[in-house]
């Protein structure tokens, strides 16, 4: 039986149209994909993301041994500061996708995928052998919610005497008072907007969801749900587990080498994307533009003069940029820009052409955005 978060009447109440997404009832939009997508790209938006899964690592080793299950450079961290990347397998293949918050040496927050958090769980407490680090999901006692946009700071601020301003991108602050609530707040989003994900006990983030939503009235505020927060990601190349990186998909494949470190001193899976990134990659990520009308939906299968050379890993008409475009997973030789290609949808073969997966970025320098 799927799960509730505490916001689960909220989004009832607010005409949500709910379903089962990875074990939780979660809406999946409110007034509807586009409008909600626009308030985010606009104005301000608000999600409930209590699904997340919440890990603590404590302990002498704690930050020695978020650095060794991560790809990334953990250890260089800074206290206060945030970093993106990858739980890979001894083959590199990824585990998981996540957001690592270190507090200090002996204090590491992980936020992992929903779907996923149950089995990061276990992983670790496997990995965690002969470290001096004690490993605790959280998850079911915080909930969370993510307020993002250009007004996302506007909003908030008026909820909080802590100065947002002084919060740089992929910093936080714990024990901030936000509605009268003890919270922790990052500036971080999953929508490439501005914005805040904001942490706090399971009970306590109904009243922070009530009164960011009374807080943002006045700037056009949305509560917004599953369907735009995918479109959101999308346009701006944020991959999804399980699309464009998974346990068949590794991160070079996915084009996020920046988020793996093979300088650094040992992660798991650093020999296995070692040999890969020194010419055992086969396939790589690219975006896709479709010229004829129609949509490519994620498994299409793309084509190069008659060759299967990939499939499509998330495909939509974007509402931002008003074009049907996609990512694809192609052979490597394909990954350029400005190639012509023909995806299959359904029984047809619709003409289309690489170009670069940083959609949101080109079209907002583009249009001086």
């Amino acid at each position: 039986m799927a799960k509730k978060t505490p916001l689960y009447d909220a989004h009832i109440k607010a005409g949500g149209n709910v379903v089962d997404y990875a074990g939780w009832m979660l809406p999946v939009d409110y007034e509807g994909l586009i409008p909600e997508h626009e308030a985010v790209r606009q104005r301000v938006g608000i999600f409930d993301v209590s699904h997340m899964g919440e890990i603590k690592l404590l302990g002498k080793d704690a930050l020695k041994f978020a650095d060794y299950v991560n790809t990334n450079d953990i250890k260089s961290l800074e206290d206060g500061h945030i970093a993106y990347g990858f739980f890979c397998d001894e083959n590199g293949g990824v585990v998981d996708d996540l957001l690592t918050y270190k507090a200090s040496e002996e204090d590491v927050y992980l936020v992992v995928n929903a779907a996923n958090s149950d089995k990061d769980y276990e992983w670790l407490l496997k990995q965690a052998d002969g470290f001096d680090v004690e490993v605790i999901n959280v998850s079911d006692k915080t909930g969370e919610v993510a307020v993002q946009g250009p007004l996302a700071e506007k909003t908030v601020q008026k909820l909080t005497d802590f100065d947002l301003s002084t919060l740089k991108f992929f910093t936080f602050k714990r024990d901030v008072e936000i509605a009268g609530v003890k919270a922790m707040i990052s500036r971080t989003g999953y929508t490439g907007e501005d914005g805040f994900e904001i942490y706090t006990d399971w009970d306590d983030i109904v009243k922070i969801w009530d009164k960011v939503l009374e807080a943002g009235e006045e700037f056009g505020i949305m509560p917004t749900g599953l369907g735009c927060r995918d479109t959101l990601r999308f346009e701006a190349s944020l991959p999804l587990y399980g699309h464009e990186i998974s346990q068949d998909v590794n991160p070079l494949e996915g084009g996020f080498k920046y988020f793996v470190k093979l300088d650094k001193e040992d992660f798991i899976g650093k020999d296995a994307l070692k040999k890969q990134d020194e010419g055992a990659q086969e396939r790589k990520l690219i975006g896709i533009e479709l010229v004829d009308r129609g949509i490519a939906r994620e498994g299409a299968k793309v084509f190069k003069d008659g060759e299967e050379i990939g499939y499509i890993t998330t495909g939509y008409m974007s509402p931002t940029i008003g074009k049907a475009i996609a990512n694809a997973l192609v052979k490597k030789e394909y990954a350029k820009k400005d190639i012509d290609v023909e995806i299959q949808v359904r029984k047809r073969m619709i003409k289309a052409k690489t170009i670069s997966k940083n959609f949101l970025r080109n079209w907002k320098k583009e249009n001086n955005k």
